[in-house]
């Protein structure tokens, strides 16, 4: 049936088939990961040690966070949420795809041409974010927060879920970042933003991701800062050039 010949009802019923689909997807692949305890907290947990590759390839001097749980029903819990957001990165191609195919046919074709590699290209960036957040952002930011010590009479005792959540904050965060080429490239699709106008606020730029930047790994490293900023400008550049070439 045409979607102009689909009643609202229809519609509905469409959309709700097609979120039932998604959910079933990401509840089997979150069970899964729940089933895989050992490996899932095994590569959550690598950034806390110096056993982890990027600490490896970096050779810092040896060192291990103790974490610790305080509530009884803490760890159960924090194993559930985690294997949810595993099956929620792990089901997200179903995901999109479903939501792809539900609004499709109201899109023109020429419309749909230009929506699939906008799709595409905005969830590559996503996972590249995480990817970088897992390899570098989130290890240099536990290190340094984890060591870290007013006075050596004042030991870190530190709580899986406090590690956990700030793992998955920091993801999500990183990730939205590396959003900038695809935001800037729709913005420049409806005339809002420029290369010319980009390029002229290059200096406003780079401060404004010095400061993300400084957000994002709290350190007063400023070898960290300049690493964590470096993909930023990297990002913020070719957006620029994206833009240029948007037509």
């Amino acid at each position: 049936m045409a979607t102009g010949e689909m009643s609202f009802w229809e519609h509905l019923d469409e959309l709700r088939a097609a979120v039932v689909r998604s959910l079933v997807v990401v509840g089997v692949l979150a069970v899964v990961a729940f089933c895989l305890k050992e490996p899932l907290f095994r590569w959550v947990l690598a950034p806390r040690s110096s056993d982890f590759a990027t600490w490896r390839l970096l050779g810092v001097e040896p060192f291990s966070i103790h974490l610790m749980n305080t509530g009884l029903t803490e760890q159960f819990f924090i194993h559930v949420s985690v294997s949810l957001y595993a099956g929620l990165l792990l089901g997200s191609p179903w995901v999109l795809y479903e939501l792809f195919r539900f609004v499709s046919p109201a899109l023109y074709a020429g419309e749909r041409r230009v929506a699939v590699p906008v799709v595409v290209v905005a969830y590559v960036m996503f996972l590249l974010g995480v990817a970088l957040c897992y390899l570098l952002v989130f290890p240099l930011t536990v290190r340094f927060l984890g060591t870290y010590q007013v006075s050596p009479d004042v030991e870190n005792m530190l709580t899986l879920q406090s590690y956990v959540d700030t793992f998955i904050s920091m993801s999500l965060v990183v990730g939205v970042v590396f959003e900038l080429p695809v935001v800037c490239w729709l913005l420049g699709r409806m005339g809002l933003v420029s290369g010319q106008l980009m390029r002229r606020y290059r200096r406003h730029a780079i401060v404004a991701i010095l400061v993300v930047a400084a957000v994002i790994t709290p350190t007063t490293d400023v070898l960290t800062l300049l690493v964590v900023s470096l993909p930023i400008w990297v990002l913020y550049e070719v957006s620029i050039f994206v833009v240029g070439y948007r037509k």
